[in-house]
């Protein structure tokens, strides 16, 4: 038998992984920008670079970590719910998993038969599963979300430091444009691919909502006027 490959396997860490290195991209490349457009020398950039970097690792990290942590909760609530509902009324129960596969297509009597052989197999993981919409593919992982949101936000923002430290000064803020926009759209176009949606959309939306994140901090750098 073929073993069938599905993207949605892939949904709790390309999230993460995706929101983290464009938030890297986009954030870092913005502050060096904003700063270098205020007429700061390399190394007032590069400071602000690395201070952006870590703490927006920080940030990234704890955000996805309370965020998914508060769905895994609800999901531990629910199936809290569901525990006590067997132990109460285990014949109420039955009825409610037969329904629920009644209105999913299956005759009545078929119905009844697959929900009592899948509750005398694992009662809780069918009503989870079938009921809930809770199963492993997208059960909330906090720590593996918090781990590839920081991770994936250090590759991306190392891009536009990297390149503020390479780029003579004198092309450092249409450099680091240049080079993180190139990058938002390859990433872009790999989180598609990853998850099977087309590519071109993908990249797109990335380069826009990028180019304009830069264009706004470059603004409040000129304005800014004197070195930092």
């Amino acid at each position: 038998m073929r073993k069938e490959f599905h993207h949605t396997h892939h949904m709790n860490w390309l999230r993460a992984a995706v929101l983290g290195a464009n938030d890297g991209i986009v954030s870092t490349a913005s502050l060096v920008i904003g700063v270098a457009s205020a007429h700061s020398s390399r190394g007032a950039v590069l400071l602000a670079g690395l201070a952006g970097l870590a703490a927006g690792a920080m940030a990234m990290a704890a955000g996805e970590y309370v965020s998914v942590s508060s769905q895994s909760d609800i999901e531990q609530a629910d199936i809290a719910i569901e525990r006590k509902g067997l132990a109460m009324d285990d014949d109420g129960e039955h009825a409610e998993l037969a329904l629920i596969y009644v209105q999913r297509g299956l005759a009545p009597d078929l119905a009844r038969e697959v929900a009592n052989q899948l509750m005398a197999f694992d009662a809780l993981g069918a009503h989870a599963r079938d009921e809930l919409g809770i199963n492993e593919i997208v059960r909330a992982r906090p720590l593996q979300a918090a781990a590839a949101s920081a991770a994936s936000f250090i590759v991306g923002a190392s891009m536009p430091l990297a390149t503020a430290a390479l780029a003579p000064q004198t092309v450092l803020v249409p450099g680091v444009a240049a080079v993180s926009l190139v990058f938002l759209a390859v990433l872009g176009a790999i989180a598609a691919q990853v998850g099977g949606a087309p590519r071109g959309p993908a990249a797109l939306r990335v380069l826009l909502w990028g180019a304009m994140a830069m264009a706004i901090t470059a603004g409040v750098g000129l304005l800014a006027g004197g070195p930092v």
